[in-house]
Formats: structure tokens, C-alpha cells, sequence
């Protein structure tokens, strides 16, 4: 069993940050009594400077429930950094965290499987999505032509991942040595 923080980026997102703050919190309960998680995993929100009510949602959300909480970067720093603050954040305290977004469009049902992967020894589990059929034409065809750039930079990313994965605390240690200031995790966490 491993203890896992969940680690979700928040920019202005007081209209669905309680729903997704319960979704989070169901899905752990339902992986902590199947003992696949310990009892002290817990969803982290990283308000990255919401200038609307989210950090003071994440508060009441924390006070509610001790398995939410979180931290508030001073101002808007980015997606980017948000997601590397939150895993800096929690790095010696867990053995795993999975990243996904606050909107929750990922397939939470997959964070399961990433966890038992990383029981069974995998450091890095990529949340890739398997269609994007429901992505309107031209987010499908900007998505293509936004991988079919990188490739042609060298950039070794993984087609249709976004910030859904799984990292072990090993691989979260290799990750705090890189020197980066301008993160692009997809292009920092590939094969």
C-alpha cells in the first residue's frame, strides 16, 4: 500500500472546485478501502493566484475534510509551475503522486491502475487519452499539429497526454534535480 497525493493546478475555479474537490475525495476513499492506498493520502489543490474565491474555498474545503488541502502561490505563476510547485510540495512526504486538472475530464476510474502499476514497480504512469473524438475539430487538429511540431524538434512526448500521470516518488526525486525554470513537464516526463 503507498501513500499517494492527488495534485490538482486551480486558476479562478470557484464554480466547480467543491464538485471536483468531492470527486477527488470519493475516488481515495474508494482506493483506500480497497487497501490500495494508505488511510493518509490526500488531494492537494495549488491555487496558482485565482483572484476569484478558490483558495478561500480550498480553505473551507480543508476544514470540512483534513484529506483536502493546499497551497496558494503568491501570484499566477502558470499550469506548469502550479503542477511542479504541488509535487515539490509533497515530495518527501508520499510514495507516489498522480497530476490531473481541476475540470476533471480525465478518467478518474484510471487512477487505480496507475497506482497498482506503481505498486508492481512502474516510476511513471501516463494518463493518454484514447480518443478525441468528443474535442471539437479544431482543438483535434490544432492537438495533432501541436504534436506533429514538437516531433519535429526532437521532442520525445507522448501523443494525446496531457498532465494526467502518475509519478513515483523516485521519479519525483530525478525531477527536483532539473534545473528548468520555464517547465514543460510533457517534454521533462517522456519515454
Amino acid at each position: 500500500m503507498i501513500k499517494c497525493a492527488i495534485i490538482s493546478p486551480c486558476y479562478n475555479e470557484e464554480k466547480i472546485i467543491e464538485d471536483s474537490a468531492y470527486r477527488l475525495a470519493s475516488t481515495l476513499e474508494s482506493l483506500k478501502g480497497k487497501s490500495i492506498v494508505s488511510k493518509d493520502s490526500y488531494v492537494m489543490f495549488v491555487n496558482d493566484g485565482s483572484t476569484d474565491l478558490t483558495w478561500s474555498k480550498i480553505k473551507a474545503l480543508h476544514s470540512s475534510n483534513p484529506m483536502i488541502t493546499g497551497i496558494s502561490l503568491s501570484h499566477n505563476c502558470g499550469h506548469q509551475v502550479a503542477i511542479m510547485a504541488g509535487m515539490m510540495e509533497v515530495r518527501g512526504n508520499v510514495d507516489a503522486v498522480v497530476t490531473i486538472d481541476v475540470d476533471l475530464q480525465d478518467d478518474l476510474n484510471a487512477i487505480e491502475e496507475m497506482v497498482l502499476m506503481c505498486q508492481s514497480g512502474t516510476e511513471i504512469v501516463y494518463g493518454i487519452k484514447e480518443s478525441r473524438n468528443v474535442d471539437p475539430f479544431l482543438k483535434r487538429k490544432s492537438a495533432q499539429l501541436f504534436y506533429k511540431f514538437q516531433r519535429s524538434f526532437g521532442i520525445n512526448v507522448i501523443e494525446n497526454h496531457a498532465d494526467f500521470r502518475l509519478l513515483s516518488k523516485r521519479a519525483l526525486d530525478v525531477l527536483a534535480k532539473f534545473p528548468e525554470r520555464n517547465l514543460y513537464l510533457r517534454g521533462i516526463v517522456s519515454r
